[in-house]
């Protein structure tokens, strides 16, 4: 990790790999519940024993594990009291945002607060009357100097809930966590489960789910997730060894749901307001498998930068190219493997939008994989009021990294006869398999990765010419190329149409106000920038994007057209060169070849023997 900001937070975070649970102390105890969750609020308490002298430093959670950007929890707690045993009031003071200190106690120190939660995702807490999803760095506050000790969580429960979490049962609808690591890493749906188990290498697979559909739905979503999950475990030919011999995908499928995936170590939160029939079921078939995968990738496979994880400061990775970029890669090849996907769709859905991503970005054409790694304290779900220009600057790990998977993967068949299926087992075997206290025993470094791939080539040349070329630098890779063996085509989505190549937003009097314009673009090359409103093309008014889309149809590439726009300092015509629409595409030939056809099906069918 890189400088803590604090001697606190070194105090935080230095002893969370390496040392053991606080055994014979006591335990931190939780006590969760819901007087008021009509108006999205639980009441919690949390009681601390056994303390020493000094001041009890009681601190919410600044960043959230799978998360990169500060999301500053203790925003949503009030009414904070704290009482010691004998349950006498105790003065509570405040020393910075994030956090109270109890400056006076008797060795014991029942800290009560009422926590707002009303967005159920991945991230922060969802509560109303009908659940309450809890990420628990949203959620529970922790003191410092007691992150090794166990934590029980007691939830008050209404009627018909139950709940679904990585943590342990115990006696009286108890839950345990052997440290704080372990209990900030646990979410937890509360609500009316519906639950499908299965059994796979020895250890239990558990899909807990809050839906409004019917039972026929959930069961093919169970069986299409258990496809995943053997194919999963086919790439590293097994399961992980889960810490308590369960995995529970904790998923949330009800209307009032936000979008998002989030993975740990024993479980994965899943939310969306689609529903599990129809096109909804692959849309969120796609983040369990993407989850999944993560399972091995990140959470056992994990970057050094990332370990332990500091939750007091924005945590920064040169890594997440490949801890989410290649997860992205597999989640989509999951879904073809187990058969969700046909090779068209794989191609519409995966491939298509990865190779288009990378080669239409102007910064990908910029800045590399760990560059943009680095920005995710900026870009992960970050709160910014100001405009940025990441349009031109940025491409999401997830895709800049998932397109060099693909890259890689397509290399490695025909270069080497190997698969980056070897690759990730390779990767898994040195540095994710073994684990000690909950987290990695290995965790990797981007020279690790390197030294790793040029193992299983057996080339430790062509191993740094791609990490130099491709992972530290930003060279583009020749797709058309690589897709070729597996009789795929790499084509414009709407060859020869005329495009401004802009991201317009329509005003009600049928004007167009700009986003930021794009480098090398036609209204980026006529000085066009964001916030300027187009107001007529070629002389004619603009309307909507329909009749845009009509003016356009009439041009050709290359023609030049007058623009009527209204700037910071007037309205102005200028000529602007058209350009053909960028958008590419990759489909299926009509004519591969056996020995294309051979090629890929070699790389995208089941190998789990489904």
């Amino acid at each position: 990790m890189n400088l803590r900001n604090s001697a606190a937070s070194l105090l935080l975070a230095l002893p969370l790999a390496f040392s053991q649970p606080a055994q014979g102390q006591a335990p931190v105890r939780y006590q969760v519940a819901f007087p008021n969750a009509v108006h999205h609020e639980a009441r919690i308490t949390v009681t601390f024993a056994d303390l020493p002298a000094g001041p009890l430093r009681v601190r919410m959670a600044r960043s959230s594990p799978g998360r990169y950007a500060l999301h500053e929890f203790a925003k949503n707690v009030y009414d904070v009291q704290a009482t010691n045993s004998k349950g006498q009031p105790l003065t509570v003071s405040r020393p910075d945002p994030y956090g109270w200190d109890v400056p006076r106690h008797d060795g014991t120190v029942r800290f009560s607060y009422t926590l707002f939660g009303d967005r159920t995702d991945g991230t922060y807490a969802g509560i109303d009357a009908r659940h309450a999803h809890l990420n628990i760095p949203a959620t529970l506050a922790y003191a410092e100097g007691l992150e090794q000790r166990p934590a029980e969580v007691k939830f008050d429960l209404p009627a018909g809930w139950s709940a679904a979490t990585q943590l342990q049962p115990a006696a009286g609808g108890t839950y345990t966590a052997p440290h704080l690591q372990y209990l900030m890493d646990s979410p937890t749906s509360l609500g009316p489960q519906q639950v499908r188990t299965w059994q796979q290498d020895g250890q239990t697979i558990e899909l807990a789910v809050l839906h409004d559909g019917t039972l026929a739905q959930l069961d093919a979503y169970a069986e299409q997730a258990k496809k995943v999950v053997r194919e999963a475990a086919a790439i590293f030919e097994g399961l992980p060894k889960f810490d308590f011999g369960r995995y529970t995908f904790v998923a949330n499928y009800l209307p009032q749901t936000s979008g998002d995936g989030m993975e740990h170590r024993n479980s994965t939160s899943l939310t969306s307001n689609r529903p599990l029939g129809g096109s909804g079921a692959l849309d969120n078939l796609g983040t369990v498998a993407h989850e999944f995968f993560h399972a091995y990738n990140v959470e056992r496979i994990r970057p050094r930068d990332l370990e332990p994880f500091d939750f007091q400061r924005a945590n920064m990775s040169n890594s997440l190219w490949f801890a989410e970029g290649f997860t992205q890669y597999y989640g989509d090849l999951l879904l073809r493997r187990s058969g969700a996907y046909t090779d068209a769709q794989y191609c519409q859905e995966a491939v298509g939008p990865l190779v288009n991503a990378l080669l239409n970005s102007p910064g990908a054409a910029r800045y590399s994989p760990v560059h943009m790694s680095q920005q995710a304290p900026f870009v992960d779900a970050a709160a910014a009021i100001d405009p940025s220009n990441r349009a031109n600057t940025y491409l999401s790990y997830y895709y800049i990294g998932g397109a060099n998977a693909l890259a890689l993967d397509l290399l490695l068949r025909q270069q080497f006869k190997t698969t980056l299926d070897a690759y990730m087992r390779a990767v898994w075997q040195q540095h994710g398999q073994a684990q000690q206290n909950y987290a990695p025993a290995r965790p990797y470094t981007l020279p690790d990765l390197q030294h790793v791939l040029g193992e299983v080539v057996k080339d430790t040349a062509f191993a740094g010419r791609f990490f130099r070329n491709h992972i530290y630098g930003h060279q583009l890779p020749k797709f058309e190329e690589l897709l070729r063996p597996a009789g795929l085509v790499v084509r414009r989505a709407r060859a020869e149409q005329a495009s401004l190549v802009a991201r317009l937003s329509f005003n009600p009097d049928g004007s167009a106000t700009l986003g930021s314009t794009l480098i090398g673009s036609p209204l980026y090359q006529a000085g066009l920038d964001r916030e300027d409103v187009l107001l007529k093309l070629g002389g004619k008014p603009l309307k909507d994007a329909k009749e845009l889309e009509k003016l356009l149809a009439k041009r050709k590439p290359g023609e030049v057209v007058p623009i009527e726009f209204r700037t910071r300092d007037g309205v102005r015509t200028v000529p602007v060169t058209l350009q053909e629409d960028p958008t590419l595409e990759v489909v299926p030939a009509p004519t591969a070849t056996p020995e294309q056809l051979a090629f890929r099906k070699a790389w995208l069918d089941s190998k789990a023997g489904q």
